[in-house]
């Protein structure tokens, strides 16, 4: 089993608090980044984005190890 390096853990992270956010959005009509950040800030659409790109970039290590 591979061992999860520093990379794959921020993005599991990251992928975890987009995840969240969104299930608080879906429920409570709660944005906790946009509470934390401000609405849309530069802060904020930082966080979404990094949170993008740790979807896309587990989701090619899922697919690279799903071809194993």
């Amino acid at each position: 089993m591979k061992k999860l390096n520093t990379l794959d853990t921020i993005s599991l992270i990251l992928v975890m608090v987009g995840g969240l956010n969104w299930g608080l959005v879906g429920m409570f009509n709660f944005d906790l980044v946009a509470t934390i950040f401000g609405n849309m800030s530069s802060l904020s659409r930082i966080v979404y984005s990094l949170v993008g790109i740790s979807a896309i970039f587990l989701a090619t290590q899922f697919m690279n190890f799903s071809k194993k």
